[in-house]
């Protein structure tokens, strides 16, 4: 069994053709699949595709890029937007995003510290972005952590392999997108190769970052076989054993799925 733990279903082409899609995801061995919030407008479009398929369940959160356009939010209508239905099990995705810098520092940083008291109130995961902003997030996890205990899922990994290991310190699981196949990838695939098979997840981040040999086309979940297959060799294990790992893991982490 896999989960793909980070997707985007209710975006283009994949919305298009949705049941088709998690239905290839589904015999390819993929039962379960996160879909993930970046904005409050598109969340009605994620609690129905929860509410009509079993197999999916969902988030809520402001991606750094959109925190320009909810510069108002605050911990409790987060908090609100997740009891909306019981398959809502995570909180994100949210964080900080230096490279692009679609929003304000400020703002990104202001978003995330209330995704932050959201995950400290609710215990839901918080699923973390982060991009040429590894110093930043690192300080607001680790001081947020010293006030309050919370789940941390630092979602399509990129970074250095001190900044993965200082993540690790924290608690934090990471988890590994198609990106980790690509040939220029080496130092990413060396760092997981350290990373403790206990701590890993697996995802697609789809329509994006399709793993080789589909790099260049739309992503989808159907397509994370092909990072759990150079991940299981990466770590000289056997494809099930390590699609069992990482759905263990995700049960460690979102609680078992119904």
């Amino acid at each position: 069994m896999i989960i793909d733990s980070h997707c985007h279903l209710n975006y283009e082409p994949m919305s298009l053709s949705l049941k088709e899609t998690i239905d290839r995801a589904n015999k390819d061995g993929v039962k379960y699949l996160l879909t993930i919030s970046t904005e409050d407008k598109s969340y009605d479009k994620i609690l129905n595709i929860i509410s009509k398929n079993e197999c999916v369940y969902g988030s809520y959160g402001i991606h750094p890029h959109e925190a320009k356009n909810h510069q108002s939010i605050k911990s409790v209508d987060i908090i609100k937007k997740t009891k909306l239905s019981k398959k809502i099990i995570g909180i994100g995705e949210s964080g900080l995003d230096f490279y692009y810098n679609h929003s304000d520092k400020k703002d990104q940083i202001k978003c995330f510290e209330e995704h932050i008291s959201s995950a400290q109130k609710t215990q839901l995961p918080l699923i973390v972005h982060t991009r040429n902003a590894e110093e930043e997030t690192l300080k607001i996890i680790k001081d947020r952590l010293n006030e309050k205990n919370f789940k941390v899922l630092i979602h399509c990994f990129t970074g250095s392999k001190e900044f993965a290991f200082k993540l690790l310190d924290l608690g934090a699981y990471i988890s590994a997108s198609g990106v980790v196949t690509f040939k220029k990838s080496v130092d990413l695939a060396n760092t997981f190769k350290e990373i403790p098979n206990n701590r890993i997840l697996v995802e697609t981040d789809s329509p994006y970052l399709a793993p080789v040999p589909f790099r260049g086309k739309p992503n989808e979940p159907s397509y994370i076989i092909h990072t759990v297959k150079f991940l299981s060799k990466l770590k000289n294990l056997s494809f099930n054993d390590f699609s069992n790992i990482t759905t263990k893991n995700f049960f460690n982490l979102f609680g078992e799925l119904n």
